[in-house]
């Protein structure tokens, strides 16, 4: 079990409970066994799955799906590459007939080049796949309208970016999904862009309940190692916000005692 948490400190989303606060993605892994071992060195219990990434016209040919132990890790598809809400309920619909669950990451992009979620093709997509049992996890960029609004049609968590997908860039600005973490009545899950595990330390600190990372473990030189880290950074993050941190304080605040100082 992971250090940070406990059976009264767990993570849980449409009343499944996770002992893990990191997800993973699966994708742009330099081999299988790299993945494979990077999924078992991070402790998380959900994996992402791209549905339109696999390979399905071959029934016999394996996929990303035969690589990974079903009896050890959580299979949430999701609706990468999607560009317009009608695909994502397509390809989430495809999802569930393939893997047999009714989760759904979902995206829906508005542009080839920064990947940034598309907020309305987002709800749609949102709206009619809640309509018909899914239990949907959307990313969605960090919007707190968007995040309430989605909460109030019944999404499980609310997923914002902490900055473009695959970027690295970490988290160069947190205000807005801490106004997210402030007002969530659902789990919130960073998600992309996280490069190192202490941007993902940080996201835990400022309250977020998981992290998903992907790229920053998938092209590590060490996926393994890096997933590991990033276990810690998610741990440590959480530890610090259950502990409370000292107050910011104007001015130095001496250490030592100033009482019965030798003169």
């Amino acid at each position: 079990m992971p250090r940070a948490t406990s059976a009264h400190d767990q993570l849980v989303i449409a009343g499944k409970a996770l002992r893990s606060r990191l997800m993973l993605g699966t994708g742009k892994y330099r081999n299988a066994d790299e993945m494979t071992a990077a999924l078992d060195a991070s402790g998380a219990e959900i994996v992402t799955v791209a549905i339109r990434r696999l390979d399905l016209d071959n029934p016999t040919g394996r996929t990303l799906l035969d690589e990974i132990d079903w009896s050890r890790f959580t299979i949430l598809p999701n609706t990468a590459g999607c560009y317009t809400a009608d695909d994502a309920i397509r390809v989430a619909r495809l999802g569930r007939e393939v893997t047999g669950s009714n989760w759904v990451k979902l995206e829906v992009i508005s542009d080839q080049k920064y990947l940034l979620p598309d907020p309305i093709g987002t709800f749609e997509a949102a709206r009619i796949l809640i309509d018909e049992g899914f239990v949907v996890l959307p990313y969605i960029n960090d919007d707190p309208a968007l995040a309430r609004q989605l909460q109030e049609i019944g999404t499980a968590t609310i997923m914002p970016m902490a900055s473009p997908i695959g970027s690295g860039q970490g988290l160069p600005y947190f205000g807005q999904i801490m106004i997210i973490i402030e007002e969530a009545s659902v789990p919130v899950v960073v998600d992309a862009g996280l490069g190192v595990p202490s941007e993902a330390a940080l996201a835990m600190e400022i309250g977020a309940d998981a992290c998903l990372v992907n790229t920053a473990i998938a092209q590590a030189r060490d996926p393994a190692r890096m997933a590991d880290a990033f276990r810690l950074g998610v741990e440590a993050g959480r530890s610090a916000l259950l502990a409370g941190r000292m107050p910011r304080r104007a001015y130095a605040s001496a250490s030592s005692p100033t009482e019965g100082v030798i003169e």
